[in-house]
């Protein structure tokens, strides 16, 4: 029997990509669904976040596909250049042709407009801020969220959904270290259009630089160096720094940086964790960063987590109860993740060689590697099966 939802309240924690389309499929199947973030106020930060295929068709479930296209700007397989321009690979398929194969092109939004975007989506009330999760524990029916001051909150569902440091998985799981990548990046938003024609990445010694088109004329972009753990550049300096990293690489990449405003330049170190085996305990389950966080270099983090919750709500819906559900949308998320988690740990790592000699045969590789092959990699991580 499948049960009735309605009544029955789930809390996530954390007002990211994922806890947000998490709340608004839930609701969609009958749940009362309630966001509890720990910041005082959800603020417009970030930088660009790239929706492949896979993510728009996951939101197509929840009829948000068209709006997320509306604020974003498509773009289609990319291409591949070394640091002084020339191409290792060049896009495999226009926009047009990806609506062809995969019932949509890639977008690339503001990671605030898209987070607007979703809050417009939910009730007001429906996100608690200044709340944050010190753990749970199990009950006799359902879980008892925990807050600071003492506070608890009974639920039938808790869903932690914050990020690469969750509190939830921590309590779950145990303490388990960062894997640190090696390399730590640099993103920002020109307000001009000064990229070329469609997204690309750019590939020296131990430093990636890409480009990628965004609405309203605007460029987002990303860069990488290999550098010690920790390491971080004052706010003051990340844009200078930059500048002078990738002086003398091809055009537009300086152009861009210099129309960058100065406090506009995020930095952070690049992590990720091993894939685990379970990340689900009675009525307590994991999405996104806290359940499989991955490296940027695929492009798949926010994607793999709004998949995660379309998929988890239509389990709900159709199980006979919580904890099967949660069993389920386990076997079912686990093999993919896992998948992408170490594909994208590996793509990185090429791409941060330094040895001139492999650098040399790497680039060689690529510009020899068949468009056959390049889509036969791409299509099972492009096509959602939801």
């Amino acid at each position: 029997m499948v049960p009735d939802m309605d009544n029955q309240q789930a809390i996530i924690i954390g007002a990211g990509i994922g806890g947000l389309t998490a709340a608004i499929a839930l609701k969609q199947v009958g749940f009362q669904a309630i966001v509890f973030e720990r910041a005082p106020e959800i603020l417009e930060v970030g930088a660009g976040i790239s929706l492949w295929p896979n993510a728009l068709q996951a939101l197509d479930r929840l009829g948000l596909a068209e709006k997320v296209k509306a604020i974003g700007e498509p773009f289609g397989g990319g291409t591949l250049r070394t640091w002084k321009g020339d191409f290792l690979m060049k896009s495999l398929f226009s926009p047009e042709q990806w609506v062809t194969r995969y019932g949509s092109a890639g977008v690339c939004v503001l990671r605030a407009e898209l987070q607007r975007l979703l809050l417009d989506a939910l009730d007001a009330d429906t996100i608690q801020l200044g709340k944050t999760c010190t753990g749970y524990r199990q009950a006799e029916s359902g879980v008892i969220a925990q807050f600071e001051g003492n506070i608890e909150t009974p639920c039938d569902l808790l869903l932690g959904a914050d990020g690469l440091r969750s509190v939830v998985r921590t309590q779950m799981l145990g303490e388990s270290p960062l894997r640190y990548s090696g390399y730590t990046a640099w993103r920002g938003v020109a307000p001009s259009a000064l990229s070329q024609a469609g997204a690309s990445e750019s590939w020296g010694r131990g430093t990636r630089f890409g480009l990628v088109p965004l609405s309203q004329g605007r460029t987002y972009w990303f860069a990488t160096q290999n550098a010690p753990e920790g390491q971080l550049c004052r706010p003051e300096d990340r844009k200078r720094v930059v500048m002078e990293l990738f002086r003398g690489w091809h055009d537009p990449i300086q152009a861009v940086l210099n129309a960058t405003p100065n406090t506009a330049v995020l930095q952070n170190d690049i992590y990720d964790r091993p894939p685990v085996a379970s990340w689900s305990r009675g009525c307590v389950t994991l999405l996104g960063d806290a359940a499989h966080p991955m490296t940027p270099n695929l492009g798949q983090g926010g994607c793999q987590a709004i998949e995660d919750a379309v998929i988890l709500a239509g389990l709900l819906k159709s199980s006979p109860d919580i904890p099967s559900a949660l069993q389920t949308y386990e076997a079912r998320r686990i093999p993919r993740t896992s998948r992408l988690v170490d594909q994208s740990w590996r793509f990185g790592q090429i791409g941060q060689w330094e040895n001139a000699l492999a650098c040399g045969l790497r680039n060689r590789l690529f510009q020899l590697t068949s468009a056959a092959n390049m889509t036969k990699q791409l299509d099972p991580i492009l096509r959602f099966e939801g």
